[in-house]
């Protein structure tokens, strides 16, 4: 499901101190661009995605998303550089959701993955009632699992030979955030 592009736009400064980040829903319009930042080797690298993603997958994978879904997007500048987002569960699990979240390789280290995932744990904490957040990283993603623990995120364990990368088998820890 594509967002609705009017709702919760936000600007606000990022570890550089510019103030030109923008946080909002995704567009349709968006697509060309969100597909060009999955497709980076450093972003492609966090995920399960495998190399070249067309447009049409991108598009097909977002309107596939549940109504209790949240996607949104950061701009610097005018340029798209980082994509987060939840999908709830359902059914006996509907108190939790799975945790996504990038950024552009280009960008790392200049605040934009604290300002996304600030703003996905708002809105699963104050607008959808989402007790556990959880997601998997991969076990060499320092960084990554650096800025998961700023928020809150434990590890609850290892999954061993998780996915295939870069031609071998990685491990991935899996962590969650429970709201109290």
């Amino acid at each position: 499901m594509i967002s609705d592009p009017l709702i919760q736009s936000r600007t606000g400064p990022t570890s550089t101190g510019s103030s030109n980040l923008l946080i909002r829903a995704t567009q349709s319009d968006d697509m060309v661009a969100l597909t060009a930042l999955i497709n980076l080797p450093g972003f492609r690298a966090g995920t399960l995605r495998r190399p070249y993603q067309t447009v049409e997958q991108t598009r097909l994978w977002l309107e596939k998303q549940n109504a209790d879904s949240l996607n949104i997007v950061a701009l610097q500048d005018g340029q798209l550089v980082g994509h987060a987002g939840f999908n709830c569960y359902s059914g006996r699990r509907s108190h939790a959701a799975e945790l996504g979240i990038g950024v552009h390789d280009n960008h790392h280290g200049k605040g934009i993955g604290t300002a996304l995932l600030k703003e996905v744990i708002d809105s699963a904490d104050n607008w959808f009632g989402i007790k556990r957040l959880e997601l998997n990283v991969y076990t060499d993603n320092a960084p990554a699992i650096r800025l998961y623990e700023r928020f809150g995120f434990e590890a609850e364990g290892v999954h061993k030979a998780y996915a295939f990368k870069a031609g071998t088998y990685a491990d991935a820890l899996c962590m969650a955030r429970l709201r109290v």
